[in-house]
């Protein structure tokens, strides 16, 4: 009997013979890849080293707080800028391009004032007069007041105009538009430089639509903001239901899986066919509205999502997609009929062991909470060590000089010979550099920093793979379920994980690191190589980056399998994934179709929860639903809040279920460990529940006729 039922394993490996003591996870094991492990700890070691230098040497308050030309922060206390706040630009010209407005320096003199100018006034016309008095905020602290207009205008210590302006970033940026190429400030449609002459300012205008793109989408990011802070109780209440409904889904599987796999499938259809009827019905409402047939094409990119909305091309698009997602879920569930049954059967006897081990369903909070610390100090590392560089100052002059763009000293620049040299050059703050050895090593710290965020990333999620494949592999290996369990499964599968293979843990997140810096390297020379015209260059890439990606996933299956084998018999990673490997192998016929049948109805179930919260999210936000009409907030973009809730509702559902496929994946490979170990025999029983061995051997049995019949 054995050996008809082994006829499907190939020629991978050897199966496990028949061991009367093995009776689950081991308990008595040694360190596994100890040279891994140290090798974690020490760059653990130089990990902190990093952050401590980092932290020594950098300043975020560089990406907070503005700097004028001095490289002194506005509005920081302690500094005399204290009661300063904002940013003003004495040529907002010269700050035309968008680059510039991303680091936020230009080449022309900036200041720390308390508030930005609300009127139009020039220096020729406020000069002598009261208007002097406010217009003096605005320049060079202590001014002489003994220089003319020229002398002030030649030095750079007053503005020649100032425009009514508002903060935007800390930044006073004009309040102005255009109208038949000349620029509109209030009333006003020229205005007089500080020596008297009128003239059309269409250059203003120009380089104010240069920077009309990075303003839309700070604005754009202002109303997201906005909408957060009026909506952020109603998304926590939304993703609250989230959580609930997994919860239930998850206690229902415990006893009622078969109903609630079909119902769930039901549901999927139902909800997905009532997104295309939706999208039809929206479709045909615009049919003759004025501007409804405009093409996306044409409309181009809109930082008011709502206007694709009105374009009954978006809603084709939607409907179109929608059903091709149906079809593709009713043709899959046509053919995989029968295999729906095998697996459920084994989501039945996954539930039993989550309702065994119920702590389980609470450990993705623990590898999330370790992951947010992973971020939060690769996050605070990355900001310390862009921000370490030093203030580097340079020359600058409208006129032609052969030492602008030179570094200079601020506090030397006015009586040093450079300033003689090239009369009515100013000595500005440029941007942050350096050239010490620390600073040439930035770009390398800042890898570094990537590369062990990546490792200790993928150690934390090994962590959890290994704890939860333990707890649920002593389950398995219960012959009497539940006396034999273990009194703390999941404390003791996490206790052996770390007290025996962090060393393995390690080896395994290193590969994966390894490949994902790659490709983090690949995505940075592909940035890169867009501008190239060499077409041969661009197609290298692809298949690179196509390449790294498959061997990503590749490598993510097989450190899976193999943390359930380290968990089980408590070998070191190499072994562990090549015993993995073969008997995968061995058992492709059932990894093709149960394990992943199960992947894809927990798919499904992902999808009924975030469909049915996003629904209601839908509903509830655009004050469709007449009962809580009026408690709905008003929302400058209500997608804001719904795509909140569905993107958290996934990442919730996420977690509750990677717990129900990590268990499903960890019975499976115990059940093939079963079946080669054992026959069902008095001497040699089975491990598996009744229900779990008639059902995988009845389909076991038929797909080896199948195979049998097609050979």
């Amino acid at each position: 009997m054995g050996d008809e039922r082994l006829h499907y394993y190939g020629k991978h490996g050897t199966p496990q013979k028949y061991d009367p003591t093995f009776k689950g996870p081991i308990y008595k094991r040694g360190c596994t890849d100890v040279i891994c492990c140290v090798f974690l700890l020490l760059a653990i070691v130089g990990y902190v080293a990093v952050g401590i230098i980092a932290w020594t040497h950098g300043d975020p308050r560089k990406v907070i707080y503005p700097t004028d030309s001095r490289g002194e922060f506005c509005g920081q206390k302690g500094t005399k800028n204290a009661n300063k706040s904002f940013l003003f630009y004495f040529n907002i010209v010269k700050c035309a391009s968008p680059l510039v407005l991303l680091e936020f320096q230009c080449p022309t003199p900036q200041i720390c004032v308390e508030k930005c100018p609300d009127r139009y006034l020039t220096l020729l016309s406020a000069y002598g007069s009261q208007d002097f008095t406010y217009y003096k905020q605005f320049c060079v602290p202590g001014v002489q007041k003994s220089k003319g207009v020229p002398e002030l205008l030649r030095d750079g210590d007053c503005p020649a105009v100032l425009t009514p302006s508002k903060p935007l970033a800390r930044r006073c940026f004009p309040a102005i538009h255009a109208h038949k190429g000349v620029l509109m400030v209030g009333n006003e449609t020229t205005y007089e430089d500080g020596l008297g002459s009128r003239k059309n300012i269409t250059e203003l205008v120009e380089g104010a639509k240069k920077a009309n793109g990075v303003l839309e989408a700070r604005q754009l990011a202002m109303r997201i903001f906005e909408d957060y802070t009026v909506s952020w109780y109603w998304i926590i209440i939304g993703l609250v239901i989230a959580m609930v409904m997994s919860l239930l889904f998850i206690i229902l599987l415990r006893f009622v899986a078969g109903i609630m796999v079909w119902v769930m499938i039901v549901m999927v259809i139902l909800v997905l066919g009532y997104g295309i009827f939706h999208c039809y019905m929206e479709y045909a409402r615009l049919r003759g509205e004025a501007g409804s047939d405009v093409s996306l094409m044409d409309l181009g990119f809109q930082t008011d999502f709502r206007v694709y909305l009105h374009l009954r091309q978006t809603w084709k698009a939607f409907m179109i997609i929608l059903s091709i997602l149906e079809v593709i879920i009713i043709l899959l569930l046509i053919f995989l009929r029968k295999r729906i049954l095998i697996a459920i059967a084994l989501i039945k006897e996954a539930s039993r062991a989550v309702g065994y081990v119920m702590c389980s369903l609470l450990y993705p909070l623990v590898t999330f909470f370790l992951l947010c610390l992973c971020i939060a100090y690769w996050a605070s590392t990355a900001v310390f060590l862009s921000t370490s560089n030093e203030a580097i100052y340079k020359i600058f002059n409208d006129s032609a000089c052969p030492l602008a763009g030179k570094t200079c000293n601020p506090e030397t620049f006015p009586s040093s010979n450079e300033s003689h040299l090239c009369p009515g050059a100013h000595c500005q703050f440029a941007f942050y550099g350096g050239e010490s050895g620390y600073h040439r090593a930035l770009l390398g710290l800042q890898v570094f920093n990537v590369f062990m965020f990546f490792w200790l990333a993928n150690f934390v999620l090994a962590l959890g793979q290994v704890t939860l494949a333990g707890a649920f592999a002593s389950y398995y290996w219960a012959f009497n379920k539940p006396d034999d369990l273990p009194a703390f499964p999941l404390f003791s599968a996490f206790g052996r994980a770390l007290r025996y293979h962090t060393g393995s843990l390690a080896f395994g997140a290193l590969i994966l690191a390894i490949v994902q810096i790659i490709r983090v390297m690949l995505e940075y020379l592909d940035q890169r190589l867009k501008a190239a015209e060499n077409r041969f260059a661009k197609f290298l890439m692809t298949c690179l980056k196509c390449c790294f990606w498959c061997l990503e996933k590749f490598i993510k299956f097989l450190n899976r399998n193999a943390y359930i084998m380290i968990a089980i018999y408590g070998t070191n990673f190499c072994t562990s994934a090549r015993n993995a490997f073969f008997l995968l192998m061995r058992n492709i016929i059932r990894v093709a179709v149960l394990d992943k049948v199960t992947d894809f109805l927990f798919l499904l179930g992902k999808l009924l929860i975030v469909g049915s919260v996003g629904i209601l999210a839908f509903f509830f936000f655009t004050h469709r639903i007449r009962i809580v009409q009026d408690t709905a907030p008003p929302l400058n973009y209500y997608w804001v809040p719904i795509l909140t809730v569905i993107v958290g509702s996934y990442l919730i559902a996420h977690g509750f279920f990677s717990v129900y496929g990590m268990c499903v994946d960890t019975l499976f490979l115990c059940f093939c460990e079963d079946l080669e170990r054992n026959d069902g025999s008095q001497q040699r029983p089975y491990f598996m529940s009744p229900e779990l061995r008639d059902i995988l051997l009845k389909g076991s049995a038929e797909e080896g006729k199948r195979v049998e019949a097609e050979e």
